[in-house]
């Protein structure tokens, strides 16, 4: 693969599971407002995220064929503990968007821009430490 193509697909995902993040949020603060409400999104957003990207970058971006709970269970944990700082990024700019200008567009806007900031941090930590068995494809 190029990186030309690695990219465009690990971008592309990463657009995906930024969709299904704040659309989670969006079904969420249908039911409530406020603080408490807020949290609970911005935690299920992250959560349904996290499952989307795992699985979109196991099979497309590292290759990794390893099946099995086990193995599942290994690395999405380190695939979760890679993300942890990252999702630091992630809530705080999204939070500091939030309590500064109190909008929905502007939430949002914090959080597309604290996601792209976090994927590319990501991405190198999980090549790095979480698929180090994998095989990334030619890179031309």
């Amino acid at each position: 693969m190029t990186r030309r193509t690695l990219l465009l697909r690990y971008a592309g995902f990463a657009v995906l599971a930024t969709l299904a993040n704040l659309a989670t949020q969006r079904l969420v603060l249908l039911v409530g407002d406020g603080g408490t409400a807020f949290a609970i999104a911005v935690g299920a957003g992250t959560l349904v995220g996290l499952v989307v990207k795992y699985l979109l970058d196991k099979r497309w971006i590292f290759y990794d064929d390893a099946t099995g709970l086990r193995a599942h269970g290994r690395k999405f944990t380190l695939y979760t503990v890679m993300g942890i700082v990252t999702t630091a990024v992630f809530w705080g700019t999204e939070t500091a968007f939030w309590i500064f200008w109190k909008t929905d567009v502007m939430r949002e806007l914090g959080a597309v821009l604290g996601l792209t900031i976090g994927y590319v941090i990501k991405y190198n930590l999980d090549r790095r430490f979480v698929f180090t068995d994998a095989r990334l494809g030619a890179m031309s």
